[in-house]
C-alpha cells in the first residue's frame, strides 16, 4: 500500500500532509503534554489519544442520527473491485460484506480475521490448497433477495476484468489463476458467466476455493473488499462505482463524484445475519472539499464529525487543534514507513558499502523533524517492517543505530563506508522526490544537507507526483535519470509480511513499468524466504520468517527508513464507540461508529 497506496499499482490513500518542516515542527509541539486533553474537554470530547488502540465512549452510542464525514479527496472508485484507497476499503463495509473481515476491535485485534458472510473461518485442507466456506442464513441484497455463493464467486471473478475494471488489488487473480487462463466474466463463454474453475459452488450456501499453489495469506485476501459479492443482474461494469448494489446495512441514496455521497439504511439488512456491523446511524453523509484547510475548519467548527481520508489534519488546522481542542485528537501509528531507497542500477549504489554510507551519514532526527517531528511525523524508523505486521520488532531492531548512537549521523563511520566502497572522497548523485508532496521535498532537503557533510553531493529532482508509475516505476528511466536515491512510503495491503513486502523485495516483482521494487533487490535468500512463508500455515512459523525477511532486507542496506509514520486525526464531540484499528493502518474503524445524540 502506498500513499494513495503510495505508488504504482498500490494506491491506498495516505497522502503526506502538505507542509514545510518548520510549521510541522511547530504543530507537533502544540498543546503540551496534558493526557486529559488540554483544550476542548468542555464540549465532551474523550481526551487526547482516547481512541488510539482503545475504545472511546462505547456506551454512549445511540441508534439514529446522521454521521457526517468530510474529505479532501474522493475515492479512486466506490466499486469494490476497483477501489484501492485505504479509506475506501474501510468505508465500503457500510454497503458491502465479505466472507471474512477484520474484527471490530481496537489495535492489533482488529487485524484478526472473523467470519462475516460465512458461518466460520475456512475449513482448510491439509495441503493448504482448498478453502471451504458455508454462508450464513438470512443474508440479503438491498432488494431482499438472498446472497448466494454464486454472487460471491461472480464478485471475485470481476477482478479478472482488468481491461474494464482496472485499479484494484489483483491478489485473488494471482493466487487463484497464476497462469492467467481465465479471461473474466465479461469474456466468459460459459452460459452462467461463472467459468473460473478454481472456485466451485456446489450449492447456494457453499463455496470452495482451489488454489494451484498453497498461500497461507489467502484468507487475508478474502477479507479485502475486492472479494465482495456482486450480483450479475446489477453489474453495470465500469459504472458500478457510481451506485454499487448493497449487501450491507446501508445503500447509496445519492452520489456526486468529487462533491458528496449519501448512504441511507438498507431496510432489507438484518442485524441477526451480521455479527460485525451495529449500524448505529440512520444516515451517513460525505462532503468533499478541494481545500484541506477548509475541511479542517469545518471539523473544528463542529460541522463535521471526522475526516474520511484519515491522513491527518493539515498543518494549519493541526496547530489550532493541538492548542485549543486537544481532547478531540488521536495520534495513531499509521502502519506506513517513510523511507529512501537506493536503485542498484545507479552507480555507486550497486555497492552495499556506498548504500551504508548514506544510512550512517544521515541525520535521522533532522529527517524526523522534516516529516513533522515525533507527534505529527512519527517515531524514527529503524528498519523496514511496520509495527502492525507480525514479525516486527519495532525500534528494538536497529542494526545501524538509527535511533541510538547514530541518530544525528555518524560522519566517521559514513566515511569509513565510503572508503570501503572505493569512494573515499565521496560522489555525486540525484535524489528523486514527488513535487506534489511538500513534506517529502523537505525530507529530501534534510537528507541533502546531511550527505554534504560526508562528501556526497546530492541534487534534488522534483518529478511529477501524478506520474509516479512511469517515472520511478520504470527502472530504465531511473537509470537514465541517475536517480540514486528515491524517497517514497509504503504500508501493508493486509497486515502480513507478504501484504507489505512482496512487491518491494521479491525479485519476481521487478517490472519494466509500474515497478515498486525500486532497489531492484534480487536476493535468492529473500525470494526463498517468501516462498517458504506462503506454504507455512502456523502463525508462529510465519512470524519467524517475517522477522528473518526484514533482517535480510536491512542487512542488504537497500533502504534508509525515516519514520514509522503517525498522524493527528480529528474525533468529533458527538462521536461514540470510536477506536483505531491495525486492520486499516491506524484509521478509525468506520463501520461501528455511533453518535452520542441522534441529531
Amino acid at each position: 500500500m502506498t500513499t494513495q497506496r503510495t505508488s504504482g499499482r498500490r494506491k491506498k490513500a495516505f497522502a503526506a500532509a502538505a507542509a514545510v518542516a518548520a510549521l510541522l515542527a511547530t504543530a507537533a509541539c502544540g498543546g503540551g503534554n496534558d493526557d486529559n486533553g488540554g483544550g476542548g474537554s468542555k464540549t465532551g470530547a474523550a481526551g487526547f489519544d482516547a481512541a488510539n488502540n482503545k475504545v472511546a465512549q462505547a456506551s454512549l452510542a445511540k441508534k439514529g442520527g446522521t454521521l457526517r464525514f468530510g474529505g479532501a479527496q474522493d475515492a479512486d472508485s466506490w466499486d469494490t473491485t476497483r477501489g484501492y484507497y485505504g479509506f475506501m476499503w474501510n468505508f465500503a463495509r457500510y454497503y458491502s460484506r465479505q466472507l471474512v473481515t477484520g474484527k471490530t476491535e481496537p489495535g492489533k485485534a482488529g487485524a484478526e480475521l472473523t467470519p462475516d458472510l460465512a458461518t466460520g473461518l475456512a475449513k482448510v485442507s491439509d495441503d493448504g490448497k482448498t478453502y471451504t466456506y458455508t454462508l450464513r442464513d438470512g443474508i440479503t441484497w438491498e432488494d431482499g433477495k438472498p446472497i448466494t455463493s454464486k454472487d460471491v464467486k461472480y464478485g471475485i471473478e470481476r477482478v479478472w476484468a482488468q481491461d474494464v475494471l482496472s485499479g484494484g488489488p489483483t491478489y485473488l487473480k494471482d493466487f487463484l489463476d497464476p497462469k492467467g487462463e481465465y479471461k473474466g466474466p465479461y469474456k466468459d463463454t460459459s452460459k452462467d458467466k461463472l467459468g473460473l474453475k478454481s472456485i466451485v459452488t456446489p450449492d447456494d450456501k457453499t463455496i470452495e476455493f482451489h488454489l494451484p499453489k498453497a498461500n497461507s495469506d489467502f484468507q487475508e485476501v478474502l477479507g479485502l473488499v475486492s472479494a465482495s459479492p456482486v450480483r450479475q443482474d446489477k453489474d453495470t461494469k465500469s459504472k458500478y462505482g457510481l451506485k454499487p448494489f448493497s449487501s450491507g446495512p446501508y445503500k447509496f441514496e445519492s452520489y456526486s463524484p468529487g462533491k458528496s455521497l449519501t448512504l441511507v439504511r438498507n431496510t432489507e439488512w438484518k442485524q441477526s445475519s451480521d455479527p460485525i456491523r451495529k449500524a448505529y446511524p440512520d444516515k451517513i453523509t460525505v462532503q468533499f472539499f478541494s481545500d484541506a484547510n477548509q475541511l479542517d475548519q469545518r471539523l473544528l467548527n463542529g460541522d463535521l464529525d471526522l475526516d474520511i481520508n484519515q491522513t491527518g489534519m493539515s498543518p494549519q488546522g493541526r496547530t489550532t487543534a493541538l492548542k485549543e481542542h486537544k481532547a478531540n485528537l488521536d495520534n495513531p501509528v499509521s502502519g506506513y514507513i517513510r523511507y529512501a531507497t537506493f536503485p542498484q542500477s545507479v552507480k555507486p549504489f550497486d555497492n552495499a558499502e556506498c548504500r551504508k554510507a548514506v544510512i550512517l551519514g544521515a541525520d535521522h532526527v533532522s529527517l524526523q523533524t522534516a516529516r513533522g517531528g515525533p507527534v505529527a511525523g512519527g517515531d524514527i524508523g529503524t528498519n523496514m517492517l511496520p509495527p502492525s505486521v507480525p514479525g516486527s520488532e519495532g525500534q528494538k531492531y536497529d542494526p545501524y543505530k538509527i535511533s541510538g548512537a547514530n541518530k544525528n549521523g555518524n560522519v566517521e563511520e559514513a566515511k569509513a563506508a565510503l572508503k570501503a566502497c572505493g569512494k573515499p572522497n565521496g560522489f555525486s548523485t540525484t535524489i528523486a522526490v514527488r513535487n506534489n508532496k511538500p513534506v517529502e521535498v523537505a525530507t529530501a532537503q534534510s537528507l541533502q544537507a546531511s550527505l554534504k557533510k560526508i562528501g556526497i553531493n546530492a541534487q534534488i529532482d522534483q518529478f511529477d507526483g501524478s506520474q509516479t508509475t512511469g517515472i520511478i516505476g520504470s527502472p530504465s528511466n531511473v537509470k537514465k535519470k541517475g536517480y540514486g536515491i528515491i524517497i517514497m512510503g509504503w504500508g501493508p495491503d493486509f497486515p502480513t509480511v507478504q501484504g507489505f513486502g512482496l512487491p518491494l523485495w521479491d525479485s519476481k516483482y521487478i517490472a519494466e513499468s509500474g515497478n515498486n521494487n525500486f532497489a531492484l533487490i534480487d536476493d535468492k535468500t529473500i525470494d526463498g524466504l517468501f516462498d517458504q512463508y506462503v506454504t507455512t500455515l502456523d502463525e508462529a512459523g510465519k512470524t519467524k520468517i517475517s522477522t528473518e525477511i526484514n533482517h535480510k532486507v536491512m542487512e542488504g542496506a537497500y533502504y534508509l527508513p525515516f519514520t514509522f509514520e503517525k498522524f493527528i486525526n480529528w474525533r468529533g464531540d458527538n462521536l461514540a464507540n470510536v477506536y483505531t484499528s491495525d486492520n486499516y493502518s491506524g484509521m478509525y474503524d468506520f463501520v461501528n461508529l455511533g453518535l452520542k445524540s441522534a441529531k
